[in-house]
């Protein structure tokens, strides 16, 4: 386990699987959470590559924060598959102030765990991360 610079430790399934999403393309999304202590960040869901973006945004609490990692696929504008990797930190306004607080101070840490991201977003509703906000970023 590594720790970051908040004293919370990132437990080793997450740099795992997000492998398996960056290298062998396993899974579409995967959803990271502090465990009930706020010492440790394990893994919370994942999505399958056929799980749709809806599907991800609605395996977010409304409540709560959460880091995940996005694997989008979109044509360019000359028709080319391409992928981007996002990391996104969900830290929605009617979260706890201490889970914001625990979550932003373990944001950058945690990020460079996990290397290969592409793009990056932060969001506090719905609407900072929907499927058009993430096509404006790939443009």
């Amino acid at each position: 386990m590594a720790n970051s610079s908040s004293g919370v430790a990132v437990h080793d399934d997450c740099k795992l699987k997000f492998n398996e999403l960056q290298s062998k393309r396993m899974h579409r999304f995967i959803t990271f959470v502090m465990d009930n202590k706020g010492k440790e960040i394990i893994v919370d869901k994942i999505g399958d590559r056929t799980t749709s973006y809806e599907d991800f945004t609605s395996s977010l609490p409304e409540g709560d924060c959460r880091f995940a990692i996005y694997d989008f696929d979109f044509l360019t504008a000359e028709e080319v598959p391409k992928s981007r990797i996002f990391y996104i930190l969900w830290s929605p306004d009617n979260a706890k102030v201490r889970s914001k607080m625990l979550y932003a101070s373990s944001n950058e840490k945690f990020k460079k765990e996990l290397n290969g991201i592409q793009l990056e977003l932060q969001a506090t509703d719905a609407s900072e991360i929907s499927l058009d906000a993430l096509k404006d970023r790939v443009k």
